[in-house]
């Protein structure tokens, strides 16, 4: 029994590689535009969809062109988060009580952007909630557009390939052992399904909390002050 024949219990698997791409573009896409990318498995997906394509015959053709891929998703989800947040304006909404969308997290990348711009921009990609908050806070604190454009997608680079690629060669090495690499892929297909079973639902419980807004251009006039 090849480890193909083994691993096709797995829904990764049975679908081909073309589900493995659904999979990665949208949620690199949701995960760098909208706030439901705050609740997804986003680092652990793009490992987890490298091991998997190491088990097909013809993942490393896959793996390298979905890097390519991944990496365009994220940057036209950061344009689209950017957009969002230049279109809302200084005036931000929190969830008050809540655990990621809260005036503290936006105040700290507000923060973080004030001080650092290009730099915060660029570290963001690998900070998994800072990551979908950043484009929005961006946008809405004005900032120039070819600088972010150009730092979201240095780090675009620097991140979606990189965690495809550790994934994928760490998958070559498990696709040796027989009865290890259906028991690994498992494993985290399982945890990555209730990841974002428990994701989606953080997220609901999340919005039905009350809204707090958040002056941005208030919160940068306080940073400046504290800094004199």
């Amino acid at each position: 029994m090849t480890t193909s024949d083994v691993l096709a219990f797995a829904p990764f698997e049975t679908a081909g590689p073309m589900l493995v791409w659904g999979i990665v573009l949208t949620f690199v896409f949701l995960e760098c535009a909208v706030i439901l990318g705050l609740f997804l498995p986003g680092d652990s997906m793009l490992i987890t969809a490298g091991i998997v394509l190491a088990s097909h015959s013809s993942g490393e053709t896959h793996v390298w062109a979905l890097s390519i891929g991944a990496m365009v998703a994220a940057i036209a989800g950061n344009q689209v988060g950017y957009a969002i947040g230049r279109r809302t304006g200084h005036h931000m909404v929190a969830r008050r009580n809540g655990r990621y969308i809260n005036t503290e997290n936006l105040s700290k990348v507000a923060d973080l952007l004030q001080r650092h711009g290009f730099l915060a921009v660029l570290v963001s990609r690998w900070i998994p909630w800072v990551r979908t908050l950043c484009p929005m806070v961006s946008g809405a604190a004005g900032m120039d557009h070819r600088k972010f454009t150009i730092a979201s997608t240095i780090g675009a680079i620097a991140w979606a390939p990189v965690l495809l690629l550790i994934g994928f060669y760490a998958g070559t090495f498990l696709d040796r052992v027989p009865w290890l690499m259906p028991l690994v892929v498992g494993t985290l297909v399982v945890a990555l399904v209730f990841a974002t079973m428990m994701g989606i639902r953080q997220y609901r419980r999340e919005m039905a909390q009350p809204v707090e807004e958040f002056d941005l251009e208030h919160e940068a006039n306080a940073t400046v002050d504290s800094d004199r």
